[in-house]
Parts: C-alpha cells; structure tokens; sequence
C-alpha cells in the first residue's frame, strides 16, 4: 500500500528545524510587544467574497492563487491567502475601529496555490502588523523603525535594505493606467504573457514584472511620479523625512506598486540578495480606503506584513540561533532497574527547583553505556545517575557530555553550582 504524503507545497517542519522558528516566532513577540501592539486571532476559512472586494477580482490572488470551495449550504468560502482583509473584517465586526486608534498585530498559515520554490510554499506562515486611525506619515515611520529594529534582533540588519515609493490615491493611478496602457498597447506582443494579459486589467502590475524584456520597454514609460496629488506628494516628504532624521537608509523604487488592490500612498518593502534572486522579506504600506471598501466608515490605516519562511532561510544561512535554542535538553537522568520512581520524582524536584531547565528522564529501560549514549545523541549537557538512596537524600554521579567537567559525585542538595554552569 502506497504511503500517504503531504500535499505538495505544504511542508512539515520537523523537531530538527523548530528552534529555528521558534528563535523567531519569540523575537516577533517582544518585538510588538515593546511597541504596544495588541495581539489578534482570526480564522482560516473566510467568506471568498471579502477577498475579491479587497484583493481586486483581477489581481493573480484572486484569479490563479484562491484555496476556493463551496461547503454544504452553498456559501463560497476560501482559506485565507493573506492577513490584512481578515484583520480589517474581524476588527470592523467586533467595533474596534470607528473613531478609535488600534495597533494589532497577528501571525498564522496563509494558503495561496501557486508554484511552490525555496521559501515560498502553499501553505506558508505570515506575520502581520497593522495599524488603524492614525492619518499622519508618523505611524508609517514607526512600522518601518519597527521592522529596522527586527532585523537588528535577528542579526540580518546587514542581509536587507529598504525600498520605498509613492503609489498615490486611487485616482492617480487611474489616470496613470490610462497612460501607461496607451504607452504599451504598440509593444503587446514584446510583453510577457503575464504582462499581456494585465494590460488589460491590471496595468500598474505590469511595472513588477521580472521579465527583462518587459523591463526594457518600461524604460521609456510614463512615471507616476507626474500623476500624484499634492497631498500624497506631501504625506510621502513628511514620511522620507521621519526616516532621515532617524538615520533609516532606503532607496526610491518607482517600479514598486505593490501587488494588492487596495494599497495607496507609501508602500515600501525590505529586500534581499541572501536567498539568490532578489526577494522581499517585508512588505507594507498605507490602505486608507479598505475599510470603507469592506463597509465600515472611512478609516486610515497602514500596516506590514512577513512572510516567516523566507525569514527562517534567512537564518539558517546567517547561523545566528543560538546553540542553547538548538539544543532541547540540558539534564539526562539515567534510570537503572529498581529506580524508575526515585529517577522520575528526581527530575519533577530539578524541574520545581531551576525555572527552566529541561530535564529527560529515560525511559525503556536499558544499561548505563546505553543510555549515556543517547544522552549524548540527545544533546544534553549533563549525565545524572542516581548511585544510591540514602535516608534523606540522593547521592548522584554528575557526567559533563561536553568534558566541561570531570565525574563528580554529589548530593542532591549539592547540586545547585553544578547546574549554575548549564
């Protein structure tokens, strides 16, 4: 009988591969939590429709990407392939957001059905921010602080840089779109197929294509630059400012337009060359219009999203985790024949007694050689075995598996300055 495997695109990450996760998983949180963001959970399945009034029906999300099925009342529902939406219809449904300033932040699996390659899967896990209420460019300047700070704590701050731009209102862009639509229309068949079919469309996405062709005949292009309205002009000033006086470095990309519908004014997006190809490791900007579009009243809002993966090979090829992350036992207690209650109530009092120490009991039975070795396989810094009860304590043999020491014997009550050295 064939053996049952995982969906293609959605990866275990097996005990060997959590540390790393879990390094980062843990630096997320202290990081939002220094900044006051409060934390929020939403569902998988969300109704398609929120998606496509969102997303935009024509972007690749909606179009190729969608995990979409009709369940047994009918409804069409998708999972989710991304946290803003979601966040916006949880935060709109619960009465978070009229009139009120939020910063939430909020991490899980996204599902997008596409070409899966190195760091990027069909079920990937995105980390999102996102911040309501605030009009000013002040609150964008502190989501990009607040990622800055990130890589700093990650060790990657010199593996990414900071690109930005000014993608206007909704109006400038369609006005953009009409020029630019007329600029390509005589070059349809030099695009790629991609591109061919956004002209159509979704004419901005054509600026983010990869094909070097396509990117040859945007050289010439119209700019949006010359389509901007004055106040998105002035917000985006304010905004390079903020950073300057902050000593934030970013470099001006008029070719990022972001892949989503609903952005408008500043996007900006954290690169890197460190997973070969050019990626985004962070991507955000402004979307002051979403939450009226989903029928709440006119918000402001702004916010980022990572996607964890991507991270996760970030830091496994800049080897930053720590080898006490790795490592997921300090004590092995090794238990002989008649001792398996004394071995297990040693390990319970060790455990009460040190705040964090992560003590294995064996289990299975076994002889001493035997089961040191699979302490040493287990990574554990010490050896304890139990060499006899006494009426009032144990007496136990101390061995260091990193040779830090020599075997030592000790009274239970003696420990206390031997684990001091874990």
């Amino acid at each position: 009988m064939a053996r049952i495997q995982a969906i293609r695109g959605m990866n275990d990450v097996l005990p060997e591969q959590t540390p790393v996760w879990q390094f980062l998983e843990e630096r997320l949180r202290t990081l939002v939590h220094r900044y006051g963001y409060r934390e929020m959970r939403f569902p998988i399945v969300e109704q398609t429709q929120l998606f496509k009034r969102s997303i935009g029906e024509v972007t690749d999300i909606v179009e190729k990407e969608m995990y979409s099925f009709s369940d047994r009342n009918g409804d069409e529902l998708s999972l989710r392939p991304e946290g803003t939406a979601v966040c916006v219809r949880a935060a709109e449904q619960h009465g978070l957001l009229y009139n009120q300033q939020q910063r939430l932040w909020y991490r899980g699996p996204m599902f997008r059905y596409e070409r899966p390659q190195k760091g990027r899967y069909r079920q990937f896990h995105q980390f999102g921010v996102e911040a309501f209420g605030m009009t000013g460019p002040d609150v964008d300047a502190e989501l990009i602080l607040m990622t800055h700070r990130l890589w700093r704590m990650l060790g990657l701050d010199g593996h990414v840089r900071l690109e930005l731009n000014n993608i206007g209102t909704s109006s400038d862009r369609t006005a953009y779109g009409r020029a630019l639509v007329e600029y390509l229309r005589p070059y349809r068949e030099q695009l790629d197929e991609d591109s061919r079919r956004r002209l159509d469309s979704n004419p901005l996405r054509i600026l983010d294509s990869k094909a070097p062709g396509t990117q040859e005949i945007l050289r010439d292009a119209p700019v949006l630059d010359d389509f901007l309205s004055e106040e998105t002009v002035a917000h985006y000033g304010e905004l390079k400012a903020l950073l300057d006086g902050a000593g934030i470095a970013f470099v001006e990309n008029p070719r990022l337009v972001r892949g989503l519908d609903y952005y408008n004014n500043a996007v900006f997006e954290w690169v890197t060359d460190s997973l070969g190809a050019q990626g985004t490791v962070c991507a955000g900007g402004r979307y002051d219009t979403l939450v009226e579009q989903l029928g709440g009243r006119a918000t402001p809002a702004t916010g980022f999203a990572i996607g964890l993966e991507r991270l996760v090979l970030m830091l496994e090829n800049a080897d930053v985790v720590p080898e006490d992350m790795k490592r997921a036992v300090d004590v092995y207690v090794v238990v002989q024949q008649g001792q398996e209650a004394m071995a297990m109530q040693l390990a319970e009092r060790l455990r009460e007694r040190r705040a964090g120490l992560r003590v294995l009991t064996h289990c299975g039975g076994g002889k001493v050689p035997a089961q040191v070795k699979r302490a040493f396989n287990s990574g554990a810094r010490l050896v304890l075995i139990i060499e006899e009860s006494g009426a009032s304590e144990l007496q136990l043999k101390v061995r260091a598996l990193d040779d830090s020491l020599s075997d030592v014997s000790v009274a239970e009550s003696a420990l206390d300055p031997v684990l001091a050295r874990l």
